[in-house]
Order: C-alpha cells, then sequence, then structure tokens
C-alpha cells in the first residue's frame, strides 16, 4: 500500500468554457466538482495505475464523508472548513485559469501530533509515502519533514512535494526524494536555473544532507532527475496543450509507484515514466486523471539525456 499525506485538501471546482476574457461575462459550458488537494490526486492517479493507495492528512467531517465514497482515506478532523480551488477550462485550446483559496486554520493544538502519530502506525503497511501541497494556517512547516523522517527511518520510500519553508526543512531529511517545480526550485536555492545543466548545478548542495534524489519539474520543457551518482533530463519531443494542473500530482505518483516496487530503480526509468504520465494527465480537463493509453503510447517517445553527474 502507498499512503499519500495531504494537509490542505480542497473541492476542486472546473468551469469548461469555449474561450476566457478578463473583464466578460461568460456563459459555462459544464461544472464539476470533486473532492481534491495534491496528494488526493495522487492517490487517484496510483488508482489509475494499479497501485492500492489510500489517503490521509487533515479535514473537515464533510469532506472526510465525501472522500471515503471515492477513495481510502482516513483523515484527521482538524479543519474548520475545506477550502475550494477553480479552473476554467477553455475548449478552444485547453489553457487554463486557475485559483487556489489559502484554506482554514488548524486550531487543534493537538492535529499535528495526531497526524504524525497516524501515519507512523501505517508505516509497518506501507511500502510508499507521498506527502504533498500547502499547508494550512496552524501548522508546523516542519511537519512534513519530522513525518518524512520517521518514514524514512521506517525503510519506506518517502516524497516529499512541498514548498517554502516546509520544502526547505525536508530537504535536511537524509533519504527523501524532493519534487520541486520551477518556482519552488528557485526558492529552494535561491537561484534562477534556466536549462537542465544549471538546475544540476543548483541543487547539488543538498546532496550534503543525504538527499536521496531531486525530481525538478519544468512544465512543458520537461524534468531534470538528480541523485548522488548521476543526473538525466527528459522532455517530449513536442509538448502537449491542456491543464497542467495536476501533471504534477500525476508525476509523483509514477515516482512513487516505482520507487515501492524497487529498492535501486534505474533513475533514468522512473524520469521518462514520470514525463509521459505528467503529459497524460495534462490532455484531461479535471486534475487527478490520466489518460492511460495515451501514457503508453507517449512512454517510448521520452527523450532522455544524461547530464553531468553531480
Amino acid at each position: 500500500m502507498i499512503l499519500t499525506v495531504t494537509m490542505n485538501p480542497a473541492y476542486d471546482m472546473t468551469y469548461r468554457v469555449e474561450r476566457f476574457e478578463r473583464g466578460q461575462a461568460h456563459r459555462v459550458r459544464s461544472v464539476e466538482q470533486r473532492i481534491g488537494g495534491k496528494g488526493i490526486n495522487v492517490t487517484r492517479v496510483l488508482n489509475q495505475l494499479g497501485k492500492y493507495a489510500r489517503a490521509t492528512g487533515f479535514s473537515d467531517h464533510a469532506f472526510a464523508a465525501a472522500a471515503e465514497l471515492e477513495l481510502p482515506v482516513d483523515f484527521v478532523h482538524a479543519l474548520p472548513w475545506v477550502r475550494r480551488t477553480v479552473v476554467v477550462s477553455e475548449s478552444v485550446d485547453g489553457t487554463a485559469t486557475a485559483l487556489w483559496e489559502p484554506g482554514a486554520r488548524v486550531t487543534n493544538p493537538h492535529a499535528a501530533e495526531q497526524l504524525a502519530v497516524r501515519v507512523a502506525g501505517l508505516l509497518p503497511d506501507i511500502n510508499g509515502l507521498v506527502i504533498s501541497g500547502s499547508l494550512p494556517g496552524g501548522v508546523d512547516p516542519g511537519l512534513p519533514a519530522e513525518i518524512a523522517r520517521t518514514a524514512v527511518a521506517a525503510g519506506v520510500p518517502t516524497v516529499c512535494d512541498v514548498d517554502g519553508e516546509a520544502l526547505r526543512r525536508a530537504a535536511r531529511i537524509p533519504g527523501v526524494v524532493l519534487m520541486p517545480n520551477t518556482d519552488e526550485l528557485r526558492r529552494l536555492t535561491a537561484s534562477m536555473p534556466d536549462s537542465p545543466r544549471a538546475v544540476v548545478d543548483s541543487v547539488r548542495p543538498l546532496f550534503a544532507h543525504g538527499v536521496r534524489a531531486v525530481v525538478a519539474t519544468r512544465g512543458a520543457e520537461g524534468m531534470v532527475l538528480v541523485t548522488p551518482e548521476g543526473a538525466w533530463s527528459a522532455r517530449l519531443p513536442e509538448p502537449l496543450a491542456g491543464n497542467p494542473t495536476g501533471a504534477g500530482d500525476s508525476a509523483a505518483a509514477a515516482v512513487i509507484a516505482t520507487l515501492s516496487e524497487s529498492k535501486d530503480p534505474d533513475w533514468s526509468v522512473v524520469l521518462a515514466d514520470a514525463v509521459a504520465t505528467s503529459a497524460s494527465a495534462v490532455v484531461v480537463p479535471v486534475a487527478g486523471e490520466i489518460d492511460r493509453a495515451l501514457r503508453d503510447r507517449l512512454l517510448p517517445t521520452v527523450i532522455i539525456e544524461n547530464l553531468a553527474a553531480p
């Protein structure tokens, strides 16, 4: 079983319009609402990849009840309400415009301890852990790192896809896999890596703390994966147009799916799978879904470049 942790879940709202124009009224062609949040999206994609996954994190009672109708979940009820995220998807070319609410504040002083204990109790039964997304107010940014440290110490492969101070603290945990996007990587490394080789140079200091791997997602430009032993970049021959929301979550699902099966993976294969899986999510209007047939077609086309070893 693979466990995902979502500390700031959301109700994902997707509005489909013909073309979105700022300052104009629009007729909405269709509306879709579903439970969401980065870890929830990872859980959905893992299930599509044939991996049994369970979701935990913080929620309110209503969100937890809705989630239980779709997924195996085990939430700590610590939020007074759950935020919404809104994506306006344009049918003309697939462009998406997103609005993220900040979310409620956790006021339960024992919530962080309860979540850490809950994850620790599940560690003997899991072979992979993903900690994803933003933190609600009132949660110490060191909580993801604390949970990751416990999981890695138990021999569980752990991916952290967080940001800001939470990412900086997670980057000090030996054995963790980090998955920053371009902006998150810039904040983490205080640099402006504008090429795959620049990404490699920027993440080199992280390995002094024992980080296992860094998977830098770069949108249409592909991804860069760096370990202490090597570095690779990967991209499609031509980027796909569509909704990038959830593409990074699909990549995280692909990475943990492989790490849960292999203690010594071929990292270039891991990277190619992450790129293909991420791209297969872009063509789907809602987050947390992939086009599995497209993923299979894209995988052999992914262009891999072996970069200088760090």
